[in-house]
This record gives structure tokens, C-alpha cells and sequence, in this order.
């Protein structure tokens, strides 16, 4: 829905301005459809997926204080008012809560957030991430470049946090939140661990102790692929679950034996 200079100055104040996305001191006029919305992601929430607006050509915006439209600046050429403490001339965006730590990636070719200081770009995932994990993850060619195995919410620009997981694959962290509480331990895009299970593979090895085969399946032998070191090796089989020779990982799926060239 287009909004009417006076809109804009009804939003103004000093806690009442901006959108539940950002607060700032101005709209913008999507360039796409030439209407008038806060921010992008309003933008994108109104048109529900039939067009995307590109923040990167935005042209003019609105003062919310004076009502100006004017060419894409941080102070308002009308009444000087600065329409955001944080102002990024390439993505064209706008923010007054400073404290979030903004600043523009010119690898990722947007603005993060969080402090420049606590991040590094890493180049073969195409993204930034904590330093927390540097030298400490498994890369993905352009990792975050993708959207959610679990919302399928494009990642790279989403608002939500993110979370690398062991095997390098990312997921929103709320998504990754849900999935443990039902229990599921392993990425649903290469099926790897998602975190140390060895405190669990230990009560497999109890449970399984515990629980004896019937006469005719003791002896009974199965080939496992391990999911976590994709080595192919042959096992006692037991219902319970089948334990990985090599890495002692739990998280295992029957296939077929070998082909042995002849």
C-alpha cells in the first residue's frame, strides 16, 4: 500500500519511527513498483513473493520528518535531519540503532551486522562469519548462498541468525532449534552429525550390550555406509542400530557389498 507524506510524518519520534524491521527517519520508493514502503523487507511482505525489490536500485526516498522526497542521501536536503545514524550509500540503507554493530561486507556486497571487528569474510563460502570460527569450520562452496533446508528462506540477506553446522552446511538457528527438539541429529542435506554425538553413540553401545539378539540373527553380518566418515565397512547386524568400524559413529545406513574388480 502506498503511504502519504502525512503517513511519514505520523511515524515520526524519537521511539516511534521506522518499521518492526529497522528504525529510521525515512521510507524509500521502491523502484520496481513506485510505491512507498520503509524498508525493503515491507516491501516484499506486501507483494507476497510476486516481486522482490532490488535495495541496490533505490533512488529516492522520503524524509519522515519534513516529508521531501529527495535523491538518495544520509541528511534530509530539506530540513538536515540525518535519516539514519547508519547510512550505506551502495545498499542504500538506513538504520538508527547504531548499537547493532553495522557495517558493509564489499566481498559479501551487503551490510552485516554485529561489528566488523567479530567477523571475517571467508571466500570459498562466499560469506562472513563469527570469529569463532576461524580455521575451526568446514568450508562449502558458497554455503550461504542457499536457502534453508528447513523454512527454504534464502539465507544470505535473511534477518534471522544463522548457524554453521559441523559439516559446513548453514540453517537459521531457530530452524536448527526445532529439528533437535525432534530428536533429528544429522543435516538434512549430507546426513553428517550436526554435533558431537559421542555421549549418545555411549548409550547406543549400553543399550545394545543390553539387549541380546535372537539365536538365528547373532551371527548375522550387514554392509553399513557411516554417514559422518562415508566408509563402507561390514558389521554384526542388531536392530537397535548398526556401529561404524572406523569412526564409531552410530549415524549408519545399510547398502549394498562392494564390487571387488576382478
Amino acid at each position: 500500500m502506498e503511504l502519504s507524506t502525512d503517513d511519514a510524518r505520523l511515524g515520526s519520534g524519537k521511539m516511534g519511527y521506522g518499521c518492526k524491521h529497522y528504525r529510521r527517519r525515512c521510507m524509500i520508493r521502491a523502484p520496481c513498483c513506485s510505491q512507498i514502503f520503509h524498508c525493503r523487507h515491507c516491501h516484499n511482505e506486501s507483494t507476497k513473493d510476486s516481486h522482490a525489490m532490488c535495495r541496490f536500485e533505490v533512488e529516492t526516498v522520503i524524509c519522515a520528518i519534513c516529508g521531501t522526497e529527495q535523491r538518495v542521501a544520509q541528511a534530509c536536503s530539506n530540513c538536515g535531519i540525518n535519516m539514519g545514524e547508519y547510512f550505506c550509500e551502495i545498499c542504500k540503507f538506513y538504520d538508527d540503532d547504531i548499537e547493532k554493530g553495522q557495517f558493509h561486507c564489499n566481498e559479501c556486497g551487503i551490510c552485516r551486522v554485529g561489528g566488523r571487528v567479530n567477523f571475517f569474510h571467508c571466500k570459498k563460502c562466499g560469506s562472513c562469519y563469527s570469529n569463532s570460527l576461524l580455521n575451526k569450520h568446514s568450508c562449502v562452496e558458497n554455503s550461504m548462498r542457499h536457502h534453508c533446508s528447513i523454512c527454504y528462506e534464502y539465507l544470505f540477506d535473511s534477518l534471522k541468525e544463522t548457524t554453521v553446522l559441523q559439516c559446513g552446511h548453514t540453517m537459521h538457528s531457530d530452524c536448527l532449534n526445532e529439528m533437535l527438539k525432534h530428536e533429528k541429529y544429522s543435516c538434512p542435506i549430507c546426513s553428517k552429525s550436526i554435533m558431537d554425538m559421542s555421549s549418545i553413540w555411549k548409550k547406543l553401545d549400553e543399550e545394545i550390550e543390553a539387549t541380546k539378539m535372537l539365536e538365528n540373527y547373532r551371527s548375522r553380518k550387514v554392509w553399513i555406509l557411516c554417514n559422518d566418515c562415508n566408509d563402507t565397512t561390514e558389521v554384526i547386524y542388531h536392530f537397535i542400530g548398526q556401529k561404524c568400524s572406523h569412526c564409531h559413529s552410530y549415524n549408519t545406513r545399510k547398502t549394498s557389498a562392494p564390487v571387488i574388480p576382478q
